[in-house]
């Protein structure tokens, strides 16, 4: 088994590739699963504003990214508890000249389509060659098509959220309010997951409410960001926002 490159009584993170490590997680331990994936956008972000940022390696052959993601898909869903959810936030991404959808590969994987989250959070894409996108989804995937949430916060299917960095260190970060948003509504999920980690925001979120949180990240210095915030957490049992 990996060992763990941070843990507490609530939160275990592993550096490493997910894909090595998910199946070395117990089958079906897993009550709630919320991530999201590098977009495979290129090298540099070219349409983000003024800045050009590039975090990690996001440039793999079209099909090799889609079949990379239906295997850690499927692996998540061979861990996950038969009433469990997937929560998985991506877009339609825009690649030469081109428009896809993630769902020209969620529909090749396991799980079932529950719902479609339009997530709009003002993304600084101008160029004049198209109406500007602003939105992003989130994915809500299931095993079992009578799983259900608790909509306790009374949110639509549209979430006018914004974006977050991670004080410059993170370009763009998990907003801590659509994690949190995700996690109250299912008051019985003791056990998530977060295969893409990045700066910590899932495990973080899951620790202020009383959840323990396995997280994954195949990069070191985000697993030291992650690992700072996490053990900076105090926690707030019922903090609902």
């Amino acid at each position: 088994m990996t060992k763990p490159y941070y843990q507490d009584d609530w939160v275990t993170i592993y550096h490493g590739d997910c894909r090595e490590i998910l199946p070395e997680l117990s089958d079906k331990s897993i009550d709630l699963t919320l991530t999201s994936p590098p977009f495979n956008l290129g090298g540099n972000y070219h349409h983000t504003g003024n800045y050009r940022h590039k975090p990690y390696a996001d440039d793999l052959p079209e099909i090799e990214y889609r079949q990379n993601q239906i295997e850690i898909l499927d692996a998540l869903y061979d861990i996950v508890k038969s009433t469990g959810s997937l929560w998985y936030q991506h877009k339609n991404r825009i690649k030469n000249g081109l428009s896809s959808t993630p769902y020209e590969w969620l529909l090749k994987t396991k799980w079932q389509m529950k719902q479609e989250i339009v997530w709009v959070n003002g993304s600084q894409n101008f160029d004049k060659c198209r109406f500007y996108p602003m939105t992003e989804r989130i994915y809500w995937l299931v095993k079992d098509k009578h799983t259900r949430l608790d909509n306790i916060v009374n949110r639509h299917d549209d979430w006018h959220i914004e974006p977050v960095g991670t004080n410059t260190l993170v370009k763009r970060a998990f907003p801590e309010e659509l994690a949190q948003t995700i996690i109250v509504c299912f008051p019985t999920a003791s056990q998530i997951l977060d295969p893409f980690l990045g700066s910590g925001t899932t495990a973080y979120c899951a620790k202020k409410l009383g959840r323990k949180c396995i997280g994954i990240e195949i990069e070191e210095r985000y697993c030291e960001i992650a690992s700072k915030r996490c053990s900076q957490t105090v926690m707030q049992m019922g903090d609902l926002k």
